[in-house]
C-alpha cells in the first residue's frame, strides 16, 4: 500500500495550527491525560488509517490502529484508539479525521465500482489523474485502497493520443502514430476516439487500447463488432461517464477498462470520534462530523 511521505502530513498539520492550538493553550489544558477513539459511523472501505496514526503520533500522542487501508469497515467499528496528553489530541483529531474521512470516500466509492464490474463479469477499474489540485498522492492511495489502479500518474508516464494530438497530425497521422510505436517500444500506446469509424481507423494503425471517449454501452458492443475481424483488436476502454450505476453494464458490452474520475468526488465517509479525559469524573464527548 501506498505510503504518504511524513513532510505530506507535516502539511496537513500545518495549515490546520500553524501557531498551536489557541483554546488549548488558553485554558491550560494541554497536559490532562485524554483518549481518543475513531470509529466507522457508517459502513465504508477505510483508507489512510496508517497517516491518521503518525499524524497523532508525531503530535505526541501513543496510538493503536485496529484495521488497514483497503479494509471493509461495517458500521460501529473501531479504528483507531490513542492516548496521551489533551494538546496532542486536540491538535491532531481533526487533521486525522478530515484525511480519514475524505480518502475513505474516495475508497469506498472506487470498490463499488470494481464490485459493479465484477457483477458484469470482470474489469480493470482505472481512476484518472484528474484528482483535486494537491491531492494527487493521497486520491491514489484511496484509489489502491479500494480495489482499483491509477489510470495515467500524469503526462510523463505514458502514451495517450488525444484527438487534440492528432488534429496536428493531419494526413500524416497513421505514420506519426507508427513512429510513436517504434520511438517508445516499451509502452503501450493509446488513442481516444469519438466514434467507432475513428476506433477501427485507429485499430487498423495498429493502436495498442482504445480509449471510447462518452460511448454509452450499446456503442462499445458495436465497437466490438466491428473490431471482430481484426487478428489482434486492441483493448477497449469505456471513459466519461462511467460511475457504479453503469460499470456493469459497461463490461458486459465489452470494456476491458473502465476509466472513471467519479470517485475522486465522492462523498466522504462519517468517521465518529469520541475525546474522553482520564481519570475520576470525567465523561466522554462524542464529536459530530
Amino acid at each position: 500500500m501506498l505510503r504518504l511521505p511524513d513532510a505530506f502530513l507535516d502539511q496537513l498539520q500545518a495549515e490546520d495550527t500553524p501557531h498551536g492550538d489557541l483554546t488549548t493553550i488558553a485554558l491550560a489544558i494541554g497536559e490532562r491525560p485524554g483518549r481518543m477513539r475513531f470509529s466507522a459511523r457508517a459502513p465504508q472501505v477505510v483508507c489512510c488509517v496508517e497517516e491518521a496514526v503518525r499524524l497523532i503520533e508525531r503530535a505526541g500522542a501513543q496510538v493503536s490502529a485496529y484495521c488497514r487501508s483497503g479494509d471493509f469497515l461495517p458500521s460501529g467499528a473501531l479504528i483507531l484508539e490513542a492516548t496521551g496528553p489533551a494538546e496532542a489530541l486536540l491538535l491532531s483529531w481533526k487533521v486525522a479525521q478530515t484525511l480519514i474521512e475524505a480518502t475513505s470516500g474516495i475508497s469506498t466509492a472506487v470498490r463499488h465500482l470494481v464490485e459493479a464490474a465484477e457483477r458484469g463479469g470482470g474489469a480493470v477499474v482505472a481512476c484518472t489523474r484528474k484528482t483535486f489540485p494537491g491531492a494527487k498522492a493521497a486520491s491514489l492511495k484511496a484509489v489502491y485502497a479500494g480495489g482499483g489502479v491509477p489510470h495515467r500518474l500524469g503526462l510523463s508516464d505514458s502514451l495517450l493520443v488525444f484527438p487534440e494530438h492528432r488534429v496536428f497530425l493531419g494526413a500524416d497521422t497513421a505514420d506519426a502514430l507508427r513512429h510513436l510505436k517504434a520511438a517508445c517500444p516499451e509502452k503501450k500506446v493509446v488513442a481516444e476516439v469519438i466514434n467507432v469509424d475513428e476506433a477501427l481507423q485507429m485499430a487498423r494503425i495498429g493502436i495498442d487500447v482504445l480509449q471510447l471517449e462518452k460511448f454509452p454501452p450499446e456503442a462499445v458492443a458495436e465497437t466490438v463488432r466491428a473490431l471482430s475481424d481484426l487478428p489482434s483488436p486492441p483493448v477497449l476502454a469505456a471513459a466519461g461517464g462511467v460511475n457504479a450505476g453503469n460499470a456493469e453494464a459497461y463490461v458486459r458490452a465489452g470494456a476491458k477498462i473502465l476509466v472513471s474520475s467519479s470517485p475522486y468526488w465522492a462523498k466522504p465517509a462519517d468517521v465518529s470520534v469520541k475525546i474522553t479525559a482520564d481519570g475520576p469524573g470525567h465523561a466522554g464527548h462524542a464529536i459530530p462530523s
